[in-house]
């Protein structure tokens, strides 16, 4: 059973619409890390974890991640999520 700040961050993380993208920081807060353990520790296959990246826009899931991005028209630059065209105001 997650702990009420946990179930935020997935609440966070599962509000992200297809196409868009946060950074660990904007589902946790002052705890990016919290964010990303979370997520590592989650079972729901539903879960869309691909839409949370770094705050620089690089990817911490590297090929399989990029490839479920781009599968929903998520633009690149490089190797880059374009965060200014599809980052979700916290």
């Amino acid at each position: 059973m997650p702990t009420a700040r946990q179930a935020k961050i997935i609440e966070r993380v599962r509000s992200i619409p297809e196409g868009f993208v946060r950074s660990y920081g904007d589902v946790s807060p002052g705890a990016p890390r919290l964010a990303g353990a979370v997520l590592h520790a989650c079972a729901d296959p539903k879960l869309p974890w691909h839409r949370v990246v770094r705050a620089d826009g690089s990817l911490a899931k590297g090929e399989r991640q990029r490839r479920l991005l781009e599968a929903e028209g998520v633009p690149f630059v490089g190797e880059r999520v374009d965060l200014r065209r599809v980052r979700l105001p916290e």
